[in-house]
């Protein structure tokens, strides 16, 4: 039986792009699935939001992330794609994320270059990063250190924002050079942004991946536009959380205002349509099966 991380290496380099919306736990990761989508990512600001109710500011850790991260990729079938950070430290931290992840049954991790404590790409102002040098060590180390071939190590740099797009490639090369299966350079909406989004599938070797922010030009691209640009991943960080949060404020809102959710309900699941994205189904036939003898 192919495995979901042999699906995912399989198509790096087959077919059209790989389109990844994000979610923050199981519940969502099932959504993602039965909407007919190949692959989910779970977004380390969307994580920090849910166990931690707090900004995606390195306050996540690995044990945490990890452990939230094996509940997902339990309850589906399809890739999931995880945020790893910075891996959680040096190279000797990075082996051990690795393999956490492994267990965990993730199909792929990025791992980013900025210097600790991290913050969210997509916060104001720009990244300090490390040196190149220290990066390319703890990509080695990732590739090193995983027990399955078919786990993916995706390499991020946040240089473009305070070093530019040439320093970006510079470094998404290396990091290529070094093993990594998918190079992610992470960039935020501009103007003269598409010049650099060729820039990066033409400029850098392999399967480069998108990151798609709501706002600004990245947003107002469609998938086939990033396909068509040459990249092999499209992740949708912020998918999940933003509509999870816009659906609860307003459900609470009319609750507030009225006093129940009459006015609310055509925009909720009914309980039927929750139990469904549970599999409430399922586990009933293998009651039917193995229970009621």
């Amino acid at each position: 039986m192919t495995t979901a991380r042999q699906k995912l290496r399989k198509r790096l380099t087959d077919g059209p792009m790989i389109v990844a919306p994000g979610i923050y736990d199981a519940y969502g990761a099932r959504f993602v699935e039965q909407a007919g989508f190949e692959a989910v990512y779970m977004t380390g600001n969307g994580v920090s939001a849910s166990l931690l109710g707090r900004p995606d500011v390195g306050l996540i850790d690995l044990s945490l992330f990890a452990s939230h991260a094996h509940r997902a990729a339990a309850c589906i079938d399809i890739p999931l794609i995880c945020d790893a950070d910075t891996g959680y430290g040096n190279a000797v931290n990075v082996q051990h994320t690795v393999r956490e992840f492994e267990a965990a049954g993730v199909s792929a991790i990025h791992i980013e270059d900025q210097v600790l404590p991290k913050r969210c790409g997509h916060l104001p102002g720009s990244r300090p990063v490390v040196e190149m040098k220290e990066q390319v060590g703890k990509i080695e180390a990732a590739v090193a250190a995983r027990r399955d071939d078919d786990f993916i190590i995706i390499a991020r740099t946040d240089s473009a924002s305070g070093h530019g797009i040439d320093e970006a490639i510079r470094r998404g090369r290396a990091y290529r050079n070094a093993g990594a299966d998918v190079v992610f350079v992470e960039l935020k909406s501009h103007p003269t942004i598409i010049d650099e989004l060729k820039r990066v599938t033409g400029e850098i070797d392999g399967p480069c991946l998108i990151n798609v922010e709501e706002g600004g030009t990245l947003g107002e691209l469609t998938a086939d536009e990033y396909d068509a640009l040459g990249f092999r991943i499209a992740i949708y960080p912020g998918l999940g959380r933003n509509a999870a949060g816009w659906g609860m404020r307003q459900a609470l809102s009319v609750l507030k205002r009225d006093g129940n959710t009459k006015k609310g309900r055509e925009q909720m699941l009914t309980f039927k349509e929750y139990n469904e994205v549970l599999g409430l189904k399922d586990v009933e036939a293998w009651e039917k099966k193995y229970l009621n003898r």
